[in-house]
């Protein structure tokens, strides 16, 4: 039974819900602070990161099946238009997919298969918008 239940469960629900979520994306923008590798891709964002921390928290998490608290409150928005005007290039979505990996390897779910699934969709997604 427990495997049945299982594949009838969200990557978010697998994942571990908005507590894994939350770790990866506070552990996501603390490298981006602290990393001077990823210097080019801080300085596209706002000093204070704290709404982008929360938003970043809310998009995974309805991404991956759970609430989707970010689309309610950004209706008619994807991730690419909400970044149109932003200017991404290969470098500075190369330095995401990186960060973003590394948090995931470092504060993601204690399924690594499923981490470095979560962490490739994702990369894909971040180079995508590199122009």
């Amino acid at each position: 039974m427990a495997s049945q239940a299982q594949s009838q469960a969200t990557p978010f629900e697998l994942l571990g819900g908005h507590p894994t979520i939350e770790r990866i994306v506070e552990r996501f923008y603390d490298l981006m602070e602290e990393d001077p590798a990823y210097a080019e891709l801080r300085a596209l964002h706002a000093p204070d990161l704290t709404p982008m921390r929360r938003s970043l928290a809310l998009f995974l998490a309805a991404w991956c099946g759970g609430p989707r608290d970010w689309f309610d409150e950004n209706p008619g928005k994807c991730m690419m238009s909400a970044h149109k005007g932003i200017a991404i290039n290969r470098q500075v979505a190369e330095q995401w997919a990186d960060a973003m990996g590394r948090a995931i390897a470092d504060c993601g779910p204690d399924d690594q298969k499923l981490g470095a699934e979560m962490a490739e969709m994702l990369s894909r997604m971040a180079r995508s918008m590199g122009r």
